[in-house]
């Protein structure tokens, strides 16, 4: 028996794969708990399309992102200014949240949560990693400098 797998299978296949099982495991447990449905042609020319459209989806967001990291590799380095203590250590650290902020004044919303950045606890240039997607990151350069008394 033929069947499309609506969901992951251990030691069967992935979802949207199409596969060929027993008739009792197909009828008796695959198709009544909805993990997998029969492959017939018109399901099969369902799955073709329903790929193909998430394939077109998926290239729009790389593309997105692509675009997006051409604009934020062209930007000047930022300047994070913080306060220093008379040995030259700062009070705290420079984190992604910072960076965040900084870029926002910039006008590009980047969420926080994709942007990595070891805490930096000296003053002096870093560097900071945007990952847009999973294919696609940037590095963004940023200046520390201690606060005027």
């Amino acid at each position: 028996m033929e069947l499309i797998l609506k969901e992951n299978v251990h030691g069967l296949g992935y979802k949207d794969d199409i596969v060929t099982v027993k008739d009792g495991y197909g009828r008796n447990y695959l198709i009544p708990t909805g993990k997998a449905v029969i492959a017939s042609v018109s399901a099969k020319k369902m799955l073709a399309e329903e790929l193909k459209q998430r394939a077109h989806k998926l290239e729009k967001i790389k593309n997105d992102a692509l675009a997006l990291a051409e604009k934020l590799a062209a930007i000047e380095p930022i300047t994070i200014v913080t306060k220093v203590s008379a040995t030259g250590a700062i009070y705290g650290s420079v984190n992604n949240l910072h960076i965040a902020e900084e870029l926002g004044k910039r006008g590009f919303e980047i969420d926080r949560k994709i942007i990595a950045v070891k805490d930096v606890k000296s003053i002096g240039s870093h560097q900071a990693t945007v990952k847009l997607h999973k294919e696609v990151s940037v590095e963004i350069p940023f200046e520390v400098v201690a606060e005027e008394a």
